[in-house]
């Protein structure tokens, strides 16, 4: 096809134009009549430094460093011209004639450490048309997807109209000085539509074989191919919204949802139900560990407090400090007692658990070409880095890898803490010198390849590793380091263990859109308007040489579906560009945690997911003299704390 252009709608979150006390007010639910906490300073510095803002009482623009530590009306500095110490309450008062209503507030600082400038936050305003880089809640994400979500056909027309009014085709400079033209249509490529795999049930169950239709499927009449057991369980309810008597009938209706669809749940449990405050979330969690009187709990179900910002902290305490497996419940959720809400918990209950939910029929048979011939493990591996401005926490690499051979649907996951925005994965393999024992070997892939042949009873003979995240311009390196890592982990095992491998990098974002060519023909699209699911394009769009595609393998939801792109790296195992389109697709019909086939490969998703439970392990730890240069967060970062040996094994972070 020759060069492209490649244009699309994009959309993001910006600060609204307030006044800062506004700001406060709205985004932390403060109240003006109560005092700050040193916590409410923190998260008002955390969620302002950095932002621009102009005062309402004279045209100035400053950008926040930070935050008083005192109230404004205890803010002291000395007048330049006259050397004479004054209030900062004082000073507005005599100069601008402006009387303070919040000066029982911190004060904005700008400037530097050396000379701050200190200004109370009713007299800044944000400045309009500031980016906000921060990560959204709940709340914010379903509200900017309702403001910009597009249909196909919607984002399509508005793609088309950008062309036009930009006028691309008549640019003089393009056309002349470069000999360019640009069209004014979309570019029209060929595709193919991959079939839906069968997945298989257990055979106690009415229907034990299942083709999906437009990439999903349901429960009724089947059971999970391998149910989890669970003799030793408890519930703890931290909200108060729901009555004294849900969560028992929560539970209740939850363990016999568990045991319809396979699973072996004992309705008693170990200790009593009960309810706790959301306020001492660490005594209820810790008091419930006590109680056991040694016996290991192998499932707390939990019922989140109504305010959030409470989950990371369950799952660091029960994750890393009791060795407890968490199944975390909305309470606005428990308290619908809905059935499809229910299978949904019990599906990923079951794999939290050990159990699997459903196979590929194939894997079964042996039937997948260059994955069920001989024993072969698939990694998938993420790197997820701070949010900006968080300059001093650490990037978290995850790779996680499956356990069972040929099925391909158990996961086990690792993740270490790395040097600040550093994307090559530094923990795949590690050498260290003992005094006593002399060399070391270890690192995450290492240790996986030794599960996986304690788990299948043999050693990998082909690996496939599913990277994802990596930009265009990162392939060679990432290639590199983490190849040469694979490869000198599998030599630490034995003498001449070098497994052929398969290196894929998996990537969202980007802007290419797939539409159907005719947007009335149905037949050619879903119910949502975007292509079907199993479409793959692999010519126009991809690489001349190199071996890429695009595939949308999901059903979409609402607005417009984005592919994923696949580019494989390296490839010691002759996969042929429909095998591994093939396979790759297939495999997204195995994702653990519903009836849908998922847009990334779940290897992938698992490590995404693995890498995002590990940021909550560190999330809100770091303090106000933590680093802030990016040289000296490069050189050191805070370790994770251990996942206790209870969890690891297990699916924990789905």
């Amino acid at each position: 096809m020759g060069l492209s252009l490649n244009i699309d709608v994009s959309a993001g979150a910006f600060y609204e134009p307030i006044l800062v006390t506004e700001f406060v007010a709205k985004h932390f639910n403060f109240s003006f009549s109560r005092q700050l906490s040193d916590q409410d300073r923190n998260k008002i510095k955390k969620a302002l430094r950095g932002v621009k803002i102009e005062l309402t009482h004279m045209e100035q623009r400053h950008k926040v460093v930070g935050v008083s530590t005192q109230p404004t009306s205890q803010i002291t500095f000395t007048l330049d011209d006259t050397k004479t110490k004054m209030s900062v309450v004082q000073y507005f008062r005599d100069k601008y004639d402006i009387v303070l209503q919040h000066s029982s507030l911190p004060a904005l600082q700008a400037g530097s450490d050396a000379n701050p400038v200190y200004l109370p936050m009713e007299l800044c305003k944000i400045v309009a048309g500031q980016r906000y880089t921060k990560r959204l809640n709940e709340r914010q994400v379903t509200n900017l997807l309702r403001a910009t979500c597009q249909r196909p056909k919607e984002r399509e027309s508005s793609i088309r109209e950008m062309v036009t009014l930009n006028k691309f085709k008549w640019i003089a400079l393009v056309k002349e000085e470069f000999g360019i033209e640009v069209r004014d249509r979309l570019a029209v490529v060929d595709a193919r539509i991959l079939p839906s795999p069968m997945l298989k049930y257990h055979d106690t169950g009415i229907e034990s074989r299942e083709v999906p239709k437009m990439g999903q499927w349901n429960m009724i009449n089947k059971k999970m191919i391998n149910g989890g057991r669970v003799d030793f369980w408890t519930c703890v309810n931290l909200s108060t919204q729901v009555n004294r008597d849900l969560p028992f009938e929560f539970c209740d209706q939850l363990i016999n949802m568990c045991n319809s669809k396979g699973m072996v749940f004992n309705p008693d449990p170990l200790i009593p139900i009960r309810s706790a405050h959301s306020g001492q979330i660490e005594k209820a969690l810790y008091g419930i560990h006590k109680e056991l009187a040694g016996k290991q709990l192998q499932l707390l179900i939990i019922i989140l407090p109504d305010i959030s910002g409470s989950y990371g902290k369950i799952k660091r305490i029960c994750e890393t400090e009791l060795g407890i497996v968490s199944q975390c419940c909305q309470p606005r959720q428990a308290s619908k007692l809905n059935k499809q809400y229910l299978e949904n918990v019990a599906l990923k209950i079951n794999v939290k658990v050990g159990g699997r939910n459903t196979v590929l029929q194939d894997a079964i048979q042996r039937k997948i070409h260059l994955l069920t011939d001989r024993p072969t493990i698939v990694f998938g591996a993420d790197v997820m880095h701070p949010q900006p401005g968080e300059d001093s926490s650490p990037s978290i690499a995850a790779v996680v890898a499956s356990m069972d051979w040929p099925e391909v649907t158990r996961y086990r996951g690792l993740f270490a803490a790395q040097a600040h925005r550093e994307e090559i994965i530094q923990d795949l393999f590690k050498l260290d010198q003992d005094p006593q024992r002399g060399p070391v070997h270890g690192g995450m892939i290492r240790e996986l390849l030794i599960a996986f042949r304690i788990s299948t009873g043999v050693r990998p003979e082909r690996i496939i590793f599913y990277r994802y995240g990596v930009s265009e311009g990162q392939f060679s390196q990432v290639l590199l380091y983490e190849m040469d890592a694979i490869r000198k982990a599998c030599l630490s095992l034995e003498n001449g263990y070098l497994p052929p491998v398969t290196f894929v990098v998996v990537r969202k974002r980007h802007h290419t859109r797939l539409f159907p060519a005719d947007h009335s023909r149905h037949d050619q699209m879903d119910r949502s308007g975007n292509v079907l699911p199993g479409t793959v394009v692999d010519t126009k769009i991809c690489h001349p040489t190199q071996f890429d595609f695009y595939l949308n393998s999901h059903a979409g939801i609402q607005g417009t579906s984005r592919p994923t792109h696949y580019h494989v790296l390296y490839d010691e195992n002759g996969f042929s560009a429909d095998a591994l389109q093939m396979l790759t697709n297939n495999l997204c019909y195995t994702y653990a945690r519903c009836t849908r086939s998922v847009s990334i490969v779940p290897p992938a998703y698992y490590a995404h997911l693995a890498a995002f439970r590990a940021r909550y392990y560190i999330e809100g730890d770091s303090s106000e003299s933590g680093s802030t240069g990016g040289n000296e967060s490069r050189r050191e970062f805070r370790a994770l704390p251990l996942v206790k040996d209870t969890v690891k094994n297990v699916m924990f972070y789905c």
